[in-house]
């Protein structure tokens, strides 16, 4: 479950980042904890990334992925992860295991625009 690519669309809603994914059962999954500021870093040249984008992730090094994340510690039933360009420490909940069966190593990371 943990080395395949993974795609979800998040958006801007009630102040915060968000996702919808049927496939495991969530419907407004808030980003919180610094991954707001992340995400806000990552969609800066997207024109109306809050309207949606598309966002890719893995637990490996693909081809042009932005950024990389380390894992720190867990907390609170989620992770922390660092990202080392902009240094920020984000913490993701325990939806992770929505796409994980435990928390990688790292995670990499790529925002694109709705198509």
């Amino acid at each position: 479950m943990g080395n395949v690519i993974r795609v979800i669309k998040p958006y801007w809603y009630s102040g915060t980042w968000v996702f919808d994914d049927p496939e495991v059962d969530l419907v407004r999954e808030p980003f919180v904890s610094a991954v707001p500021a992340m995400i806000d870093e990552l969609v800066d040249e997207i024109p109306n990334a809050r309207d949606g984008f598309r966002l890719t992730f893995l637990s490996m090094p693909f081809p042009d992925s932005q950024r990389g994340l380390v894992w720190l510690r867990e907390e609170s039933g989620g992770h922390w992860y660092r990202s080392l360009e902009p240094e920020l420490e984000s913490w993701l909940c325990p939806a992770l295991f929505k796409y994980f069966d435990e928390a990688p190593e790292k995670l990499y990371v790529r925002a694109d625009p709705l198509e």
